[in-house]
């Protein structure tokens, strides 16, 4: 995903992120296909960037509770990125 970060948003991330996670675009549809092959949950792709890293182990988090907010409101069922 490309977005911008206007300073007050950055101000914020500064003072409370610990960690960011860069993943691909095939780590993004591989994650939305995961969720849904065992949740049978159709998330979006700005959903599965949150997903990507867990999956990928990039967090540190293993043996740890990890919540992230799935959304799907952006999805276009016929053009999924994967089969």
């Amino acid at each position: 995903l490309r977005a911008s970060l206007c300073e007050r948003t950055f101000a914020i991330l500064q003072r409370h992120v610990e960690r960011i996670a860069l993943v691909t675009e095939e780590e993004i549809i591989a994650a939305m296909r995961q969720v849904w092959e065992r949740m049978k949950l159709v998330i979006e792709p700005s959903a599965a960037v949150a997903v990507a890293p867990a999956l990928g182990r990039q967090l540190g988090a293993e043996g740890k509770k990890v919540g992230i907010i799935l959304s799907g409101g952006n999805v276009d069922l016929t053009t999924l990125p994967f089969k």
